[in-house]
């Protein structure tokens, strides 16, 4: 039997594989994928919503057990996530409509990962770290951590920081890089 997120999981892939839209799970989810030992309450997932409309996903989540929690329709247009609930298991579900620009790599890079039984895309570990160092909230940066020292060698911290470079050029920013070196630094220290 399958696990609450992975049922929930598999409702956001009946929604949006019909249609050829692509999708991939990212957030806390996707760092415990990649190595990292938390709890957490929500699933997050990036869907490219092509030319289908707001509206027209929305059903499609609907019909999926996948209900919008919010009934302010600006809300969607203006932030362009789609705050859903996995009705069966009331497992909160934030729906990021994809742009166009770095989400394209970041799609292209995803890996299918089985988790309960359920094909799930997942974000590539390198580009959920840059995701996290991005976000830099300290839950993002201690699942930067963990993923580090999960994956070892494994990841690619050249992607990471290539990532990282583009984000700062595109933001006019100049403290991703930093952020990812000194977590490194930390990391390779331990123990």
């Amino acid at each position: 039997m399958a696990s609450p997120v992975a049922e929930l999981l598999a409702s956001v892939g009946r929604a949006v594989e019909p249609l050829g839209l692509r999708w991939y799970l990212f957030g806390a989810q996707a760092a415990i994928v990649h190595g990292a030992s938390r709890l957490t309450a929500d699933v997050d997932v990036t869907v490219d919503p092509g030319v289908r409309s707001t509206s027209e996903l929305v059903g499609r989540f609907r019909r999926e057990g996948l209900a919008l929690r919010v009934t302010d329709d600006d809300f969607v247009e203006r932030t362009r996530v789609l705050p859903l609930v996995h009705e069966p298991s009331r497992i909160l579900c934030d729906v990021v409509l994809a742009g166009p620009g770095i989400e394209e790599l970041f799609f292209d890079r995803a890996v299918v990962q089985l988790l309960d039984g359920v094909s799930v895309p997942v974000a590539a570990a390198d580009d959920l770290v840059a995701m996290k160092i991005l976000a830099g909230r300290d839950k993002d940066l201690d699942d930067v951590r963990a993923v580090v020292r999960a994956q070892g060698k494994r990841l690619d911290l050249g992607r990471a920081r290539d990532t990282l470079r583009l984000l700062e050029q595109a933001l006019d920013r100049r403290d991703l890089l930093p952020a990812l070196e000194a977590i490194v630094a930390r990391v390779g220290e331990a123990p």
